[in-house]
């Protein structure tokens, strides 16, 4: 059960978010930190960073140009993680059977905030032309009212009243609707592959895919450095012993014994990549004229 205070907290917040996406861009306007802040308050972090993390990979590619609207990540990113620590839900599940939903419908209330503030701009253009510079702070703040309203007030209303339609949700899903909870349970952890996808189409993958191929690698071969601490405390200490005075083939060894298992795979994918770097650095290079050439041209004629 969401209790009332967790409800008042993650209204202003909602409120509060989408002011510093437009104006003060301290990433607290961001899906990642809508869900730690959710899962602060709702006592479960963990469920709240994984929800946002997703949320935030799904939206990597997905952009606005000019006046257009785009889901509102951030919303829904705070909607799911509420209701997925309250009823206990999978959080993929919860990121694509309420994360997704909520984002895409608030794109309906992020329009109704860009019509009520170009109705306070045009307000203010015409406290300008009259100097009437009370009246204008009074619409400028209106302005600002408009766009957290957006938020706050579909956010509160979700919170406050659609628990009992969550747990229906929760217990459909989890119920006689089993294959489609574990069906969106499956296209929530797709969805963070659907944005790197949408970032890859703008990207010039093409004419850069070399640092494309050397930073995945680089990624996975950190990602797999660091999945034990335990590891790395053990290649340190060989490191440490092979520097105390271990020699040939058992310093080697010492050193670097783990990561002998490298993949060949890994290993031809980075010179791949090294490789093609230095063809493209070097095939319109000017070839060098070594000096004496043309003379010894002329006396061979």
């Amino acid at each position: 059960m969401i209790q009332w205070w967790q409800i008042l907290l993650l209204t202003l917040y909602a409120a509060f978010q989408i002011m510093d996406e437009l104006h003060w861009y301290s990433s607290a306007g961001s899906a990642v930190f809508s869900g730690f802040f959710t899962g602060l308050v709702m006592g479960d972090m963990a469920t709240g960073l994984f929800i946002g993390g997703s949320m935030q990979l799904t939206i990597l590619g997905v952009g606005t140009f000019g006046g257009a609207s785009r889901i509102d990540a951030n919303s829904g990113t705070l909607v799911a993680t509420a209701f997925a620590v309250s009823q206990g839900m999978d959080p993929e599940q919860a990121l694509a059977a309420l994360g997704v939903p909520v984002a895409a419908i608030l794109v309906y209330t992020d329009i109704l905030g860009r019509f009520a503030n170009t109705f306070w701009g045009h307000a203010c253009d015409a406290d300008v032309e009259k100097m009437n510079w009370n009246a204008y702070n009074v619409h400028y703040w209106m302005g600002a009212v408009s766009w957290c309203l957006s938020r706050a007030l579909p956010v509160f209303l979700a919170l406050a009243f659609g628990q009992p339609v969550v747990e229906a949700i929760t217990t459909a899903l989890n119920g006689d609707f089993k294959w489609l909870g574990d069906g969106l349970t499956v296209a929530g952890g797709m969805l963070p592959a659907v944005g790197f996808a949408i970032l890859l189409r703008y990207l010039p993958v093409k004419k850069h895919i070399a640092y494309l191929i050397l930073g995945f690698v680089i990624a996975a071969l950190l990602g797999t450095a660091f999945t034990s601490i335990v590891t790395l405390g053990g290649d340190a200490a060989n490191l440490a012993a092979g520097l105390n005075g271990l020699l040939g083939e058992d310093a080697a060894v010492a050193v670097g014994g783990g990561y002998k298992s490298l993949s060949m795979l890994t290993i031809a994918l980075i010179g791949f990549a090294l490789a093609y770097i230095y063809y493209q650095q070097h095939q319109n290079a000017p070839v060098a004229v070594s000096a004496g050439t043309e003379g010894d041209d002329d006396d061979e004629l």
